[in-house]
């Protein structure tokens, strides 16, 4: 990556958990970082807390053209992009048996947040990265291959699941042109806002089935996060990272 300028990250989702923890630690690492979502107080948080390197826009990313308007000012004001990280994303949740127009609508918001806002951003981002050096790197989740731990998870296992095709897609269009793109895997992180609300019998059942013997937290994401950012990671795209503790092994 050219080091002669700012290095600008973009991170959705950016004001908590996740996302707040891969700002920070790309911040501490040199660049500058964009916090996009759709809550301005943890957005304006966040930012404050990391100083000068960080900048925040309010952002539906599942809404096109605020994507598209953010976008534009971004790259009014920096010209370029160096690494975008799709962190965005909740659940309403989607269970069989549920009525069928409850289902739809649980599953048009998942899709919509998880799914279709990682597409338009790197979509839309896309002309902008650094070439060569530019770097897509969506967060998944363990979901996507267990279907989730108790059920109920049908539209978020779905979302993350389409994470991973997005993911090979994009690598195989952009990598040419020295641009990656890999997806991160969690598996269980505490006190995000997914879990923070999990009772201690369901982190322990979990942590009982983990090798390293341990919950994740936010940290090691941004971690793996980091690593596929830097430029030793240019040979690695299209790449499935799993960051679980060893709760689940292999693609």
């Amino acid at each position: 990556m050219n080091t002669a300028r700012t290095r600008v990250a973009l991170i959705t989702g950016g004001g908590t958990g996740i996302g707040r923890a891969t700002a920070e630690k790309l911040a501490g690492q040199g660049y500058h970082v964009v916090i996009l979502g759709r809550r301005e107080q943890p957005l304006r948080e966040t930012s404050e807390a990391i100083g000068a390197s960080s900048s925040w826009y309010p952002l539906d990313v599942s809404q096109r053209d605020q994507v598209a308007a953010t976008m534009t000012l971004v790259v009014e004001r920096w010209g370029q992009v160096d690494v975008l990280v799709n962190a965005a994303g909740f659940a309403t949740g989607v269970r069989a048996g549920m009525p069928l127009d409850e289902a739809a609508n649980n599953w048009d918001e998942t899709i919509a947040a998880n799914l279709t806002g990682a597409f338009l951003m790197s979509i839309a981002a896309a002309p902008y990265l650094t070439r060569p050096g530019g770097r897509i790197i969506s967060i998944s989740s363990i979901a996507a291959y267990t279907g989730g731990q108790r059920g109920g998870s049908i539209d978020y296992a779905a979302a993350k699941a389409g994470l991973i095709g997005m993911t090979h897609g994009l690598a195989r269009d952009l990598s040419k042109e020295g641009i990656t793109a890999n997806v991160v895997v969690p598996g269980f992180i505490a006190q995000t806002e997914f879990t923070g609300h999990w009772t201690n019998e369901r982190i322990q059942s979990i942590v009982a089935e983990t090798p390293v013997g341990r919950p994740g937290n936010a940290e090691d994401i941004a971690a793996a996060v980091a690593y596929l950012a830097s430029p030793e990671a240019s040979f690695v795209t299209g790449e499935v990272l799993h960051v679980n503790g060893g709760w689940r092994f292999g693609s």
